[in-house]
């Protein structure tokens, strides 16, 4: 497994866990004053999806750039 495709896989893991934590966080408000620990638990997967969510956005980008550069290095190696 490649550590693309790992953090990929951890992504959308991360995800389920967010939708939980965020459906228990409404289901003990609903119950009343929920403890701290409920409020703010959602706040981990989400810090954890925007890390790797920011890293699955630049995957394309960094892809094309590694691909012109090796084009360049082609040509001069060639030329």
């Amino acid at each position: 497994m490649t550590w693309n495709t790992a953090i990929r896989q951890g992504h959308r893991w991360l995800s389920i866990i967010f939708t939980a934590t965020v459906l228990a966080n409404f289901i003990a408000m609903a119950r009343g004053e929920p403890p701290a620990w409920i409020v703010y638990s959602p706040l981990l997967p989400l810090f954890l999806l925007l890390f790797s969510g920011l890293y699955l956005f630049a995957l394309p980008y960094a892809a094309k750039r590694r691909a012109r550069r090796q084009a360049e290095a082609n040509v001069q190696l060639s030329g």
